[in-house]
Formats: structure tokens, sequence, C-alpha cells
């Protein structure tokens, strides 16, 4: 009886582990694939952002704003005779003898 006893427990045992092994293995396994899943979002994400990126500098260019400008907007460059340069007004000084705060 003693004989069986401890056959009984080391087959019981090792089945034990070939079962934590097993359990263990599939666990990794589907992370393994979640890793895989998530790191191919991660490239397509990665890839509509620099997509993104370059219609924003492409949207934001000067030669499209300013063709966006004369379309909706009716403006223009002007020519150089509609060019007024209006001079910087001097700054006021203090009056002698005024204090200063």
């Amino acid at each position: 009886m003693r004989g069986r006893s401890v056959v009984a427990l080391l087959l019981l045992g090792f089945v034990l582990v070939a079962t934590g092994v097993i359990w263990r293995r599939s666990v990794g396994l589907a992370r393994a694939r979640e890793e895989s899943r998530l790191e191919q979002r991660r490239s397509a994400l990665a890839a509509e952002r620099a997509k993104l990126e370059g219609d924003i500098r492409d949207a934001s260019s000067r030669a499209r704003l300013a063709r966006i400008a004369e379309e909706r907007l009716q403006m223009h460059i002007p020519n150089d005779s509609l060019v007024i340069i209006v001079p910087r007004p001097q700054p006021l000084k203090a009056a002698k003898g005024a204090r200063t705060p």
C-alpha cells in the first residue's frame, strides 16, 4: 500500500506540474499574440500620425494659404504702387523737470 501511495502522489504531482506548465504556456502565447496585435496597431497609428503631420504641413504652406486667401477672401498681393510705408512715431520724451516714476 505504501508503494502505491507514493506512485499515486508522484503521478498527481506530475499532473499538477504539467497542468501548471501548460496553463503558463497558454497564457504566454495569448499575451504574445496581444503584444503582436498592439505592436501592429502602434505601427499603423505612427504611420497615420506621419501622414496627418504631412497633411498639416501641406495645408499650412504659404502657397496653399495664399491661394485660399485669394479665392475665399478676395485678397491679393498688392502692387508696389499700392504699398504705403508708414514711419514709426517717435517716442515722447519726458518734459524737463518732470519726475518719472
